[in-house]
């Protein structure tokens, strides 16, 4: 499918992966103006009034379904009503209105939340439906699973043309660096350069560090979304992720080294560790429209921890990254 005369709404453009996906379409030849945004304040997702406005208004030809109600690990237990509620709404409402204006294209966004918490690594996309999502984050997942079901079933009865993508755990610039709500990356982040600029002794992290996770960088997947929706229209999930696992053991070993911070880290193990490991199989993306990732774990953390600095340094906050 050729973009160039589409008229695009991106739900969740202006949040962390949306701003870098319709930076993407921009780049693919679509118009400022045929990127259209949606704003909470303006039109709430949750409500099918809301939604039905917006595509009143709007009038896309194609929906990228961004938008989520989601958090680590911490998030995900305090919120687990809120979670479900919110993203089976959005997703079952702005499918629904798909159908009644008959958009030529509905790319949903799902979640590596939605395997199964023992399934056999590296996940493949054909494993989404044997065994039950990891419990602290399985409100979330299953209800973006369902909106595949939803999209198959809309495609078998009403011929919509639906397709479902599943990226691994993001990261980058641009981030979520609150300390409430944030993933395990921004999270390291913040808490080894606010320690070093403290000089405290210790900094601690959840879980025992023996869980691993895959890390995708934010450019790498929008790329794969607008390649996804330019030539991608198999009803099949696909999974976007660069294939690599590391445990967050590791992971903060890493982030502590790049940051340049000398104290040391307290596991605390009566925290979750969550699912024990993520690991993704990737090559349907590859084989059905040409997408792999590009950028080193190395290379993406070093530009998140320099993102972050920078934006400490514009209120004032000294630190540097080693």
């Amino acid at each position: 499918m050729n973009l160039t005369h589409q008229r695009i709404v991106v739900t969740g453009g202006a949040g962390f992966l949306g701003r870098v996906v319709c930076a993407e379409l921009a780049k693919a030849g679509v118009s400022a103006d045929n990127i259209l945004i949606p704003r909470r304040a303006e039109f709430d997702l949750t409500c099918e009034e809301a939604v039905e406005q917006m595509y009143a208004r709007m009038k896309p030809t194609i929906v990228i379904h961004l938008a989520a109600e989601v958090g680590g690990i911490g998030a995900n237990r305090q919120n687990p009503g809120r979670f479900f509620h919110a993203n089976m709404a959005m997703g079952l409402h702005l499918i629904e209105h798909a159908r009644r204006n008959t958009i030529k294209k509905f790319v949903q966004i799902g979640t590596v939340c939605s395997y199964p918490k023992f399934a056999p690594v590296p996940f493949r996309e054909d494993d989404l439906w044997n065994g039950y999502p990891e419990e602290t984050n399985a409100p979330y997942g299953v209800a973006k699973k369902a909106l595949i079901v939803m999209l198959q079933s809309y495609r078998a009865q009403y011929g919509l043309n639906g397709i479902y993508l599943l990226p691994v755990n993001l990261y980058g610039p641009g981030d979520n660096f609150d300390a409430a709500t944030s993933h395990v990356i921004p999270a390291l982040i913040r808490k080894f350069v606010e320690a070093k600029a403290a000089g405290a002794p210790q900094v601690e992290v959840w879980g025992t560090g023996n869980a691993s996770r895959e890390f995708l960088y934010v450019d790498d997947c929008a790329k794969g979304i607008v390649s996804a929706a330019q030539k991608y229209d198999g009803d099949q999930p696909v999974n976007l992720g660069i294939g690599e696992e590391i445990t967050i053991r590791d992971l903060a070993e890493k982030i502590r080294t790049l940051v340049g911070y000398e104290g040391k880290i307290a596991w605390d193990t009566t925290k979750p560790d969550g699912q024990p490991r993520r690991k993704l199989e990737t090559s349907r993306a590859a084989a059905h429209f040409g997408w792999w990732s590009e950028t080193e774990l190395d290379d993406g953390l070093r530009r998140t921890i320099e993102w972050y600095l920078s934006k400490k340094r514009i209120h004032n906050e000294p630190a540097r990254l080693n």
